[in-house]
């Protein structure tokens, strides 16, 4: 069986998701949640960067499109905060583009619908 990548870690960041989802439920916009996240990372110690700005680099230029990361905890998992019906492939794709981006190895995608609380993890 192989070993998971950041096991501890995602521990504690899922843990924050659900205390989130636990005291909130479902129906608010991504901001709430966010802010909610936020406020979990801090009590619990957690480092992290919020909207984490990476540019993109083609063939030694940077290109104008940067993408903005909901959260960069420890400066190596990406967590990537949804508020929609259901997860599709699109997202996951968000994730793979972030996690080529920074050369991390690790994102977990969030998503808190009306439904209930859903995440993965997305490995590259």
């Amino acid at each position: 069986m192989a070993d998971i990548i950041y096991k501890e870690e995602s521990y504690k960041i899922v843990g924050c998701l659900y205390e989130v989802f636990n005291n909130l439920g479902g129906g608010f916009s991504e901001i709430v949640y966010k802010d909610a996240i936020e406020y979990e990372f801090a009590k619990n110690d957690i480092p992290f960067e919020r909207e984490k700005e990476y540019q993109v680099n083609y063939k030694g230029i940077i290109l104008e499109h940067k993408f903005y990361a909901d959260f960069v905890i420890q400066d190596k998992i990406i967590l990537e905060v949804k508020t929609i019906l259901q997860l599709t492939d699109v997202q996951l794709g968000q994730c793979i583009n972030y996690l080529k981006v920074s050369n991390n190895k690790l994102a977990i995608l969030a998503n808190f619908s009306q439904q209930g609380f859903e995440y993965k993890r997305v490995v590259l």
